[in-house]
């Protein structure tokens, strides 16, 4: 097939007589397949969709499996089901909620209040979560982390609230500044208004490293082994500091090899092997 089409400008011409006046028109450019980009933009927006919906229909499905050997009192098979929607990246507040149940009918108390404790990390006004929590802990008798006062005080609000009442005030602050400068005549009230703007955004700011990087920040992990000792040292002979139940509460300072030092309940500090606490943020 050519590329060109000739569109002759009389409607009749004897045979032999030279074509003139022609008008050449290109024609549209198409893929390989005879498909122009448009048809396969669609496509691909189909397809991507179908493989959504496909991938949403099986995790739901697995979802409920796992649901479904809980339900019949299998735990184990129950926790290998979520930990491997977990492992997919399917995270919720209620697939974290869900596993930590199947851990405490398992009586692994430290996995359990783990996940709970990653339950309320996506929402922290799970009832449930927050209820059971509080069980496993007295089960287990795990030590807590206190906040400073200061925590306590920002605590009012989530992290996710700061960064919307951050990214809102810096906007804000951004257009009155505009506004200042392109306009006629600079009004005292636009300039106190973009000022009081920009400084509710850096507190925000500052709101949110100092819970992020707090006793339940970032940094924050969970006792998941059994008889669990701080040490002074990186050393099982070096000297204990303080008895660690599952399900306590440590806070991340560094790691040198499969160690970890941390600051621990009652104001202490000591290292932990790494293997006997996890990060509650994944």
């Amino acid at each position: 097939m050519n590329r060109f089409s000739v569109i002759p400008s009389e409607a009749k011409r004897s045979r032999g007589t030279p074509l003139k006046n022609a008008i050449v028109t290109p024609r549209v450019p198409s893929t390989a397949l005879g498909m122009t980009g448009k048809r396969m933009l669609s496509i691909f927006c189909i397809l991507s969709f179908a493989m959504a919906s496909l991938i949403h229909a099986q995790t739901e499905s697995e979802f409920a499996k796992a649901n479904q050997e809980y339900a019949q009192a299998h735990f184990k098979e129950a926790i290998a089901g979520y930990e491997a929607l977990v492992r997919g990246g399917q995270w919720n507040a209620n697939l974290f909620y869900d596993l930590g149940n199947a851990y405490f009918r398992t009586r692994d108390f430290g996995r359990a209040i783990l996940n709970y404790e990653r339950a309320l990390a996506l929402d922290r006004h799970h009832p449930e979560a927050t209820a059971n929590l509080q069980i496993a802990r007295d089960e287990s008798r795990a030590l807590e982390l206190q906040p400073t006062k200061l925590e306590r005080y920002l605590q009012f609000a989530s992290i996710n609230q700061y960064s919307i009442a951050a990214a809102v005030a810096l906007w804000l602050g951004i257009f009155g500044i505009v506004a200042v400068i392109f306009a006629r005549r600079r009004s005292a009230v636009l300039i106190s208004l973009s000022i009081l703007c920009l400084l509710v955004c850096a507190m925000a700011v500052w709101a949110i490293r100092t819970l992020d990087y707090g006793s339940n920040g970032r940094a924050l992990a969970i006792v998941t082994g059994s008889d669990v000792q701080a040490r002074l040292a990186t050393a099982d002979t070096a000297n204990s500091v303080l008895a660690l139940p599952p399900g306590s509460e440590i806070k991340i300072l560094s790691t040198r090899g499969d160690w970890m030092y941390a600051a621990l309940p009652n104001d202490l500090r000591g290292w932990i092997q790494t293997k006997n606490a996890e990060q509650v943020r994944l």
